[in-house]
């Protein structure tokens, strides 16, 4: 940014309310990296939340008395209420302000945990975990908002994205590595009582640290049909895909549900193009940019997911490794997705998102083609290490990229609506990646032994290698398609004859 346009920008906003420090990007240096500490934070533990209940399963349907296969819920009401919401979450952050809504999210997110902590019965367990799933959905886009305000378009951004890429990839597995100990040590209620601090703490230094985003004028309209919509239709897609590996990609249910979500989204685009005041709206999606980052942001999750789902099952039903074992294994990839997205943010800055997308990409094709190699009488080291070192450093850069991408010259007044779409593709990729490289794993299994089973999960990786070959096809669209000035404010190359007359958009 200019010195010119920092001065501009200042006057305007010292004329709006007198403060005793800028905001957003032009604020000191060391008070925005605390914002983004506490963002990330808090990030860590919606992430943690997603998986860390997996561990504690069985002693929660032991204890609670869930019927045959009703425990799933306690996973599930989480992920379809989180998902679900996501696109309204985020829209909330441009009507009534993304610090004020994540703060009041993280609120009702602790509430949601205590309770969760408390239940008495399975009912009381899966309403909370509801609530959960509602608190993350205003929570995560809202916390992405504030930090696209914080953080000026540019390598700065870049940077912040890529803290927050890493951190979220290293709570998947730190999901993993917790949840045994605190479950068998402490019982099944502390994987819920430990976000207790973590809340605590956002809300005391949030109102200190984090900035207002921008509001977007005029009357405030939350377009409750669209709204309503929208949520039906991610609901039911996530939902189906996930239940399909269990009741058949064929079956009524599955059909039914896939076509009722897709009649949902139809009714959703009318009532959007009609609406003066829509929940999303529909010119966001003219950006080339915009659509092709969601569509890598999907296809990511998908390779990413469905990956991991594959290696857990091989390190646990085949190598013979326990819960514990195996988060101890896969820290080397979480390890790895923090470096390459670092890595990955400051070489954006010189020679933009797209490359980097396109190595990203290459590197989680390859990772995923060396763990098709895995053997029944094979071992971590000679099956697992290397794929799973490559995997993990595509995982950072191509997470990297993809935010990047899709958030690229966003109207601050949209961020958090932006920020919402990203994440809820980020989470119908993830769950279309599970379900499809189960059901694949599955489908060509020989056997139940090691060795019958060791053939379902080659197939498996093979297809979550393929998500990741139709991603680097993405990426390279995007290699080819022209910059304009929004991609430029991203790190990306102007035409040479307006290299000179560009001046990097900040918000």
């Amino acid at each position: 940014m200019s010195h010119l346009s920092r001065t501009t920008r200042t006057e305007r906003l010292g004329a709006r309310k007198p403060a005793k420090e800028p905001a957003g990007p032009d604020r000191p240096d060391r008070s925005r990296w605390w914002a983004l500490t506490l963002l990330v934070a808090s990030f860590f533990m919606v992430i943690v939340d997603s998986q860390i209940v997996m561990l504690a399963l069985p002693a929660i349907e032991s204890e609670l008395g869930f019927a045959a296969g009703g425990v799933q819920w306690v996973m599930s009401a989480y992920l379809l209420s989180f998902g679900g919401l996501l696109m309204f979450g985020g829209r909330t952050a441009d009507l009534l302000g993304g610090r004020r809504m994540f703060l009041y999210g993280t609120a009702l997110f602790g509430i949601a945990s205590v309770l969760c902590g408390l239940a008495w019965s399975d009912e009381v367990l899966i309403t909370a975990r509801v609530l959960q799933g509602v608190a993350a959905a205003v929570m995560t886009p809202t916390a992405m908002a504030v930090l696209m305000h914080t953080f000026a378009e540019g390598p700065e951004r870049n940077k912040a994205l890529g803290i927050w890429t890493g951190v979220g990839a290293f709570g998947a597995t730190a999901a993993l590595l917790i949840g045994g100990p605190i479950t068998d040590g402490l019982g099944w209620p502390w994987v819920f009582f430990i976000n207790v601090p973590v809340v605590l703490a956002v809300l005391v230094l949030g109102p200190r640290l984090l900035e207002e985003t921008p509001v977007r004028p005029g009357r405030r309209r939350f377009d409750p049909a669209g709204a309503a919509t929208v949520t039906a239709a991610i609901a039911l897609l996530v939902y189906a895909v996930s239940e399909a590996p269990l009741v058949g990609w064929g079956s009524v249910r599955t059909v039914g549900m896939l076509v009722a979500a897709a009649a949902l989204l139809v009714v959703f685009t009318v009532i959007e193009r009609r609406s003066k005041a829509p929940l999303v709206p529909l010119g966001v999606f003219r950006s080339p940019t915009v659509v092709g980052g969601n569509v890598l942001m999907a296809i990511v999750a998908m390779a990413v997911y469905g990956g991991a789902l594959i290696t857990s099952l091989y390190a646990q039903q085949v190598l013979g490794y326990s819960a514990v074992q195996f988060g101890l294994s896969t820290a080397v990839y979480a390890v790895m997705s923090i470096v390459g997205a670092n890595v990955s943010a400051r070489l954006v800055a010189k020679v933009g998102y797209k490359p980097i997308a396109v190595v990203g990409m290459t590197l989680l094709s390859g990772g995923l083609l060396l763990l098709t190699r895995i053997d029944p009488n094979g071992g971590y080291w000679s099956d697992l290490f290397f794929g799973l070192v490559v995997f993990g450093t595509g995982i950072g850069s191509t997470n990297v990229a993809a935010s990047i991408a899709s958030l690229t010259g966003a109207k601050p007044e949209e961020s958090g609506l932006v920020s919402g779409i990203n994440n809820a593709v980020f989470q119908i990729g993830a769950a279309l990646g599970i379900a499809i490289a189960s059901s694949v794993a599955f489908a060509h299994a020989t056997g139940t032994d090691p060795a019958g089973l060791n053939d379902g999960f080659r197939a498996g990786f093979l297809a979550t290698a393929v998500f990741a070959l139709a991603g680097l096809g993405t990426a390279l669209l995007l290699l080819l398609h022209r910059t304009g000035r929004a991609g430029a404010a991203s790190g990306e190359e102007l035409p040479a004859q307006e290299r000179k007359a560009h001046v990097p958009v900040g918000h």
